[in-house]
């Protein structure tokens, strides 16, 4: 080996040197203090470039202990110029050229020395690739924390929103479900009627039967208390009511509810001779009087009825005179007699219907 070959091995290295140090940043420049992970790296960028691998030994022996003037076999110099961007050796010899400074010396066989140098274990790791990471950027503190401020200024606002939104919708939620429940509630109108006698313009002082009438139902029968008005609550949008008394006419009320006021005044008419028959039948004065205009008003084919409380019989029939009789005692009995109804034909009373409260304890 000429002193050439060597000076050209050494340039070599150099410019292997250099072209690693165009992507790494190995603990040291030189090539030569290069160890343990830095010759890891330093492999795997020559596999990668190069297509070729050298052994730590080649390296330590070549590249860190090279007393001896040796350069490596030709195959490891040809991987070594391709790596640091040249053909081969050869090319690299030509485009690199090295003035002779002395005598050649005759040629040499090329060949792996054996060598006894100890050469330090490595602990092979994997790693990342160095060329992919990135030199750390320095941040000053005012930049890092007006970052910070903007982190917490959106997070909270992220909060807010979530949760106002998850306020939006239980409110939502509660509304459907109370919509639910009171589906039918929120459809209910409220009416009120109150009834006055059609002669006298009051108040109504005798309790009212009021029958509502629906289509495809039976009808339904409420009690009005004297002085007291009916209030009903429907969500259809007509109404149809039979009012009846003792003493008053019966009336048939219809009403569309479209848009009927929520109040309304109902005037019935009294039927006189239901309370012609109420006053003589209560009446405890003048019996002969009293009988007189009683067979007037009854009909000679009435059909009376008493409604009494017993288990065996709950209504009895009485022909004209025997309710007369009744009637025109003076008994304490009539006290509580009660004309519960009564139907009038051609100016005659053809029907009553009658009961005495507290039937037992008078007796």
């Amino acid at each position: 080996m000429s002193d050439t070959e060597f000076l050209h091995f050494q340039s070599l290295k150099k410019a292997v040197q250099d072209k690693y140090l165009e992507t790494h940043s190995p603990a040291y420049d030189d090539i030569s203090k290069w160890k343990g992970i830095d010759i890891i790296y330093f492999q795997e960028d020559l596999r990668q470039k190069a297509k070729g691998n050298i052994s730590e030994k080649t390296f330590y022996t070549y590249f860190k202990n090279n007393s001896k003037e040796k350069i490596p076999r030709i195959d490891m110099l040809n991987i070594l110029a391709v790596y640091s961007g040249f053909n081969s050796w050869s090319d690299f010899k030509k485009k690199n050229p090295i003035a002779a400074t002395g005598e050649e010396t005759t040629a040499v066989e090329v060949s792996e020395p054996a060598i006894e140098e100890h050469i330090e274990k490595v602990t092979v790791e994997p790693i990342q690739n160095p060329s992919t990471e990135k030199p750390p950027v320095s941040i000053d503190n005012q930049a890092f924390d007006e970052i910070n401020k903007n982190i917490n200024f959106k997070s909270q606002e992220q909060n807010f929103l979530k949760r106002y939104l998850w306020l939006g919708i239980s409110v939502f939620l509660f509304a459907i479900v109370l919509i639910l429940v009171f589906y039918d509630n929120l459809f209910y109108k409220k009416y009120t009627y109150a009834f006055i006698d059609a002669d006298r313009n009051s108040s109504i002082k005798g309790e009212l039967d009021v029958k509502i009438i629906r289509e495809n139902e039976s009808p339904i029968l409420f009690k009005v208390n004297p002085n007291s008005p009916f209030v009903y609550e429907t969500k259809s949008k007509s109404l149809k009511m039979i009012i009846s008394s003792p003493f008053y006419k019966a009336e048939e009320i219809t009403r569309d509810l479209t848009n009927a006021p929520d109040t309304e005044n109902i005037e019935l008419k009294p039927n006189e001779y239901a309370v012609q028959l109420y006053y003589y039948s209560k009446s405890i004065k003048d019996f002969k009087k009293k009988t007189q205009q009683l067979n007037r008003l009854i009909s000679d084919n009435a059909l009376i009825y008493q409604v009494v409380d017993s288990d065996i019989y709950g209504i009895e029939t009485l022909d004209k005179q025997k309710y007369i009789s009744l009637v025109t005692l003076p008994t304490t009995s009539l006290e509580n007699l009660e004309v519960i109804d009564s139907q009038m034909k051609n100016g005659k009373i053809v029907m009553i219907k009658f009961k005495i409260t507290d039937d037992e304890k008078t007796k």
